[in-house]
């Protein structure tokens, strides 16, 4: 889930896409926002911020401009007035949710199963974000959607709705379908995508798209020394690397904590690489007991998952670098500080395990968002890689 904890002043604080914003501003200005539109982009690239200036663009009561010396007019927004502040009070999406979320729970069990998440900061606005424990967006969500867009703007000039994940129940996505196909006029419609190949593709052909990029390590550097001038040289060129092309990530990177997690993913790799060695990897030991060795030190509860997704966000950066490693590009590597352990570890244990590996995470960081217990997952896991190894 993207979040972004304070907005941008303007427009000019957006950092990266420069192109993508412009053009979105243009539009805008000019009246021709569709009506349903894609911002697609990698995840820390900025795009529920994004949607979010946008939204105040449109629904601001100043309706600023900037004019450049080419006569392109710029929408903008003043940041202060009734419309914009409260929009911007959904920032933090994150908070928002766990707030929603607890709300529901005070619910009686009935009303609860019923209640859907949905976040409104303005009248005008409302956020779908994924729905927990599952976290899809949900049919009662898109029904609610479609039930208020058929309403006139109360206090602003559109009604604007925010879907910040493309991840939706197959009735959900039905059901959206139907509002894309002739949106009212004076509403519009942002999906945040991280992979636009997830969304039906009727639904992606009823959507203008616009693509956030990842940012270069270079500027990602630059941002960095200016921003955060505390951080040594070499620690932003590692951190630059890790944000993985998103300025947002990278400025608040916490590379201690980073360090930590990591520390633990990798003593899981050296087991597993010895356990290769001594042929108790392929009789499915090691590939369990390597991994719990440092998780079972976690304490139960809240942080003990967060530790848990920590690790195998860490994890998950290793071995894809062991994965550049064998394909012969150690040159994009993140974790340049461990080039040399990791070159070893990526020799030692079998490609197949290293890629199995890499692919299970995504199920276990699927089951942990289910709400199923971490030890089931993990166990899942370690199950699965080393089938990999004794085959």
């Amino acid at each position: 889930m993207a979040t972004s904890s304070q907005m941008p002043g303007n427009f000019n604080e957006f950092l990266g896409n420069s192109v993508a914003v412009e053009s979105l501003r243009t539009a805008i200005a000019a009246g021709r926002l569709p009506h349903s539109l894609i911002l697609a982009g990698p995840a820390g690239a900025g795009k529920y911020t994004l949607a979010l200036m946008l939204t105040m663009a449109v629904e601001c009561q100043r309706q600023p401009r900037d004019l450049w010396s080419n006569g392109q007019v710029l929408a903008s927004y003043c940041g202060s007035c009734t419309n914009c502040t409260r929009i911007a009070a959904a920032a933090d999406l994150e908070a928002q949710v766990e707030a929603a979320v607890a709300a529901r729970e005070e619910l009686r069990e009935t009303d609860r199963k019923e209640t859907r998440v949905l976040i409104q900061p303005h009248p005008d606005v409302l956020i779908l974000p994924p729905d927990p424990p599952q976290l899809l967006i949900k049919l009662g969500q898109v029904r609610t959607m479609i039930q208020r867009a058929q309403y006139l703007p109360a206090e602003a000039p559109r009604r604007i709705f925010i879907l910040t994940a493309s991840t939706m129940m197959k009735e959900a996505a039905n059901s959206l379908l139907k509002v894309l196909e002739e949106p009212p006029e004076t509403v519009h419609i942002i999906l945040l995508a991280e992979n636009p190949g997830e969304l039906l593709p009727t639904i992606r052909s009823r959507c203008a798209v616009v693509r956030l990029g990842a940012l270069p390590v270079e500027e990602i550097e630059m941002v960095l020394a200016d921003r955060r001038p505390e951080v040594l040289p070499q620690q932003r060129a590692l951190i630059a690397r890790l944000s993985q092309g998103a300025a947002g990530r990278a400025l608040s990177f916490d590379l201690e904590s980073y360090i930590a997690a990591r520390a633990d993913a990798m003593l899981f790799l050296r087991n597993a690489a010895g356990a290769v060695q001594d042929g108790s990897m392929a009789r499915g030991e090691a590939g369990h007991s390597a991994l719990f060795r440092m998780t079972e030190t976690y304490r139960a509860g809240a942080e003990g998952q967060q530790k848990t997704a920590a690790m195998l966000r860490a994890l998950a950066l290793l071995l894809e670098d062991m994965l550049l490693i064998g394909a012969g590009t150690p040159e994009l590597l993140r974790n340049t500080d461990l080039r040399a352990e990791l070159t070893k570890l990526s020799q030692a244990l079998p490609f197949a395990w290293i890629e199995q590996a890499a692919q299970g995470l995504d199920q276990v960081y699927s089951g942990m968002r289910r709400n199923l217990l971490r030890s089931l997952s993990l166990d899942a896991f370690a199950g699965q890689i080393a089938a990999v190894a004794a085959g």
